[in-house]
């Protein structure tokens, strides 16, 4: 029994929208998220909790698109798809997420 295309289509989707709620918590910016629990922002543990809960969303659509056999890694960089197989949050995500520490626009 094969996945229809409309079905990868909805899990491509779902995936991208997952990484950007990851990429959009790791940058402090808006999400969803502040919409639910506005009143989190004036406490210094929400932007880790708001950074768990969009990790624990990408790695959910991942494994479901792993599941149905769906290809997602091309979504990612090869360092960002290790992090995502890994399955920890750890500060080295966190600081190499968009792989741009080493690059000259970080370079005084």
């Amino acid at each position: 029994m094969g996945i229809e295309n409309g079905s990868i289509d909805y899990f491509m989707t779902k995936l991208g929208e997952a990484k950007t709620h990851f990429e959009r918590a790791l940058d402090c910016k808006h999400t969803e998220f502040d919409d639910l629990y506005p009143y989190m922002i004036e406490h210094p543990q929400f932007f880790w909790y708001k950074r768990y809960v969009a990790w624990s969303e990408l790695l959910t659509v991942v494994k479901l698109c792993t599941e149905l056999t769906i290809e997602w890694e091309q979504q990612f960089s090869v360092a960002q798809a290790d992090y995502i197989k890994k399955r920890v949050m750890s500060s080295k995500v966190l600081d190499f997420w968009f792989e741009t520490n080493d690059s000259k626009e970080h370079v005084s």
